[in-house]
């Protein structure tokens, strides 16, 4: 999924879909999950060169990207859409003076209960062995970019640094998140639930493990038949409810908590044993999957009114 936070960053994609042509590759692409480029020229009755022209601008605006795979007569350009979503911030975005912004890394969990498949790895390695959740407590989990299990949960503590007299209107988590198969299996849904302070505030249920193609961001020395992206998830909780994708998918609210500059606040990311659908998670750092971010956090602050 694309975030923008303002029409003005949307221009160039806008463009790009202000054309019937253009609309009709996205269409084509994501009927056939993926298509190569004379297959594609063919189904649309144009000319290489002119869709040439229109797959470049799908591509410099992030809609769609192109990938080299082998044939019986040599390698050919395969297009593929990027993104599953768009949301866009039409309202300006609050005083970025008022807005406290931090980054979780994927190893950086202050507790867990996990059980395989599971494991963890930084950008050039497997830490320890997968499958063996023991792991999930070695030093060197600090250094993971991507960690997945069956079921069970890690949780993070979100560093809260706000300044002294103000309280927490809103928390926006972002984050690349899919479920976790043995291999991959791009149809593989799992309930993954969101808590804030051990409260349940949203499940959303991933559609699959996703390994169709290498990840933009995916090392080089990862298995191919392994986890290879996300789908990047915006999970907001203010004071009308929670939402996802600028969803509500439940009515807790940040009102719930009365958090100020003085609280603790912990994230957990959890597969239940009650989920109807008990798929496993995968979480991606900045170093795997699509998207160069670890576990994003901007928290939004007012002051505290007098009594």
């Amino acid at each position: 999924m694309l975030h923008l936070k303002s029409l003005d960053e949307g221009l160039d994609i806008f463009k790009a879909l202000g054309s019937e042509v253009r609309i009709e590759i996205i269409k084509i692409l994501l009927e056939n999950n993926g298509m190569n480029m004379n297959e594609l020229a063919g189904r649309l009755n144009i000319t290489n060169g002119a869709l040439t022209s229109h797959i470049k601008k799908l591509e410099d605006c992030g809609l769609v990207m192109i990938t080299n795979e082998s044939a019986g007569h040599g390698n050919q350009k395969k297009c593929s859409v990027r993104l599953d979503k768009i949301l866009i911030e039409v309202n300006p975005q609050e005083d970025i003076r008022n807005i406290y912004q931090t980054d979780l890394k994927i190893g950086h969990y202050s507790d867990y209960k996990i059980y395989p498949t599971c494991g963890l790895a930084s950008d050039t390695a497997i830490i320890g062995e997968v499958d063996d959740a023991r792991y999930f407590s070695h030093p060197d989990r600090y250094n993971a970019d991507i960690l997945w299990f069956t079921k069970g949960y890690v949780e993070y503590v979100i560093p809260n640094f706000i300044p002294f007299g103000q309280k927490i209107d809103q928390i926006t988590l972002s984050m690349e998140i899919s479920s976790e198969a043995p291999g991959v299996n791009d149809v593989w849904p799992s309930d993954i639930s969101f808590f804030i302070n051990d409260k349940k505030i949203a499940v959303w249920t991933s559609p699959g493990d996703f390994g169709n193609m290498k990840g933009i961001f995916t090392p080089d020395w990862w298995y191919p038949n392994w986890n290879q992206y996300g789908l990047l998830k915006i999970l907001v909780i203010n004071k009308t409810g929670t939402f996802i994708d600028g969803l509500q998918v439940s009515d807790v609210s940040i009102s719930d908590f009365d958090f100020d500059y003085r609280s603790s606040i912990k994230l957990k990311l959890a597969v239940e044993d009650t989920a109807q659908h008990i798929g496993g998670l995968t979480i991606f750092g900045k170093s795997f999957g699509n998207y160069n971010q670890d576990i994003s956090v901007s928290i939004n602050y007012s002051p505290i009114a007098e009594l």
